[in-house]
C-alpha cells in the first residue's frame, strides 16, 4: 500500500510506538479515540499483515448501489432526446414513468448529467432579501389570482395566457386554472365560478391592477361623479356582489407568491406541453 490517509498514518505511528514500548494500550486508545480492545485488534492485524492491515476492506470496491453504465447512458439519452430542457427534478419524476421505470434520486441524476456535459436548465441565483408578508392563518381567507402571458407552446402555436389562483395560506393551486388567448374578465369569472362551486367563497382576493380587474381610465360619467366612485369592472362588480374584498398590489413583487408559481409552471408545464406536442388552446387545456 503506497498511499495512506492521515488517519492511517496516525494508526501506523501509534502501533509503532506501542511495539517500541513508548506507549501503553490505554494511551494509544486515547490518542486514536478507540477502545483498548480495538487497539489490541489493530496491533495484532498489523503484526500479521503489515501496513495492508490499515486499509479499509471496501477500498477499491465499487459500491453495490452504483448505477450500471447502460443505465447511465439511458438517462443521458432520454434527457437529450425525449426530455429536452426538463429541469433535473422534473426529469427525475419522468424517469419513474418510463418503461421499464428508472427510480433514481435527483442528486444521482444531477451528477450523471453534469458528468455527461448536460448543463442545468436553471442556474441558481443568490437570494435577495425581501420582507415577506405573513401568510393568512387559515385557508380561504385570501386568494391570489393572476394571469401569466407566456410563449407556453414555444412557437408551435400562439402565445397564451394562463389564468389561475392560489390560496394564500397553503400556496395550493385552486380549481379553475385554464389557458386563454388573452387575459380578460371572462377568464377571471370562470376561475371565480370554479372556486366558488368547489371550495366556497374566499374572504378576499389579492390581485394586480389589470384593466379586467380594476378601472384604470379617467372617464367619469355624471352618475359616477355624483356618487363619488367609478363603476367597477365586470369582475369587480361580481366580487362586490359576493362581498369579497379586493386588495390591489402596487408592484409585481407584492404578489410574489403567485409570481413564483408562474415561474415554476413556465418551466414544468411548458415541458409537459412540449412532450404532448400541444399546438392550440384546446390542446394546452387538455394537458392542464
Amino acid at each position: 500500500m503506497d498511499l495512506m490517509s492521515e488517519g492511517q498514518w496516525k494508526r501506523w505511528d501509534v502501533i509503532g510506538r506501542l511495539r517500541a514500548g513508548k506507549l501503553t494500550l490505554a494511551q494509544g486508545a486515547l490518542v486514536l479515540a478507540l477502545s483498548v480492545r480495538q487497539v489490541r485488534r489493530v496491533r495484532e492485524r498489523v503484526a500479521k499483515e503489515g501496513r495492508q492491515a490499515l486499509r479499509h476492506g471496501n477500498t477499491g470496491r465499487a459500491p453495490t448501489h452504483t448505477l450500471a453504465p447502460a443505465v447511465r447512458r439511458r438517462i443521458v439519452h432520454l434527457r437529450q432526446k425525449k426530455y429536452v430542457d426538463f429541469n433535473d427534478a422534473h426529469f427525475t419524476e419522468k424517469l419513474a414513468t418510463e418503461t421499464p421505470p428508472l427510480r433514481v434520486s435527483v442528486a444521482s441524476v444531477r451528477r450523471i448529467l453534469r458528468a455527461a456535459g448536460v448543463p442545468a436548465v436553471w442556474r441558481r441565483r443568490p437570494r435577495r432579501h425581501r420582507k415577506r408578508r405573513e401568510r393568512k392563518a387559515q385557508a380561504g381567507l385570501m386568494l391570489l389570482w393572476d394571469g401569466s402571458r407566456h410563449d407556453w407552446l414555444e412557437g408551435r402555436g400562439p402565445w397564451l395566457c394562463l389564468v389561475g389562483a392560489i390560496d394564500d395560506a397553503t400556496g395550493e393551486l385552486l380549481p379553475g386554472a385554464h389557458f386563454v388567448e388573452q387575459e380578460c374578465a371572462a377568464a377571471y369569472l370562470r376561475v371565480l365560478h370554479a372556486i366558488a362551486t368547489t371550495c366556497g367563497l374566499p374572504g378576499s382576493i389579492y390581485m394586480d391592477q389589470h384593466g379586467a380587474l380594476k378601472r384604470n381610465d379617467d372617464h367619469w360619467t355624471l352618475a359616477e361623479e355624483l356618487r363619488g366612485r367609478q363603476d367597477p369592472t365586470q369582475v369587480g362588480g361580481a366580487l362586490e356582489a359576493l362581498a369579497i374584498a379586493c386588495i390591489y398590489a402596487l408592484s409585481p413583487q407584492a404578489k410574489g407568491r403567485v409570481e413564483r408559481l408562474w415561474g415554476t409552471l413556465q418551466d414544468r408545464l411548458t415541458s409537459e406541453l412540449r412532450l404532448a406536442q400541444a399546438r392550440t388552446v384546446a390542446d394546452a387545456n387538455a394537458v392542464l
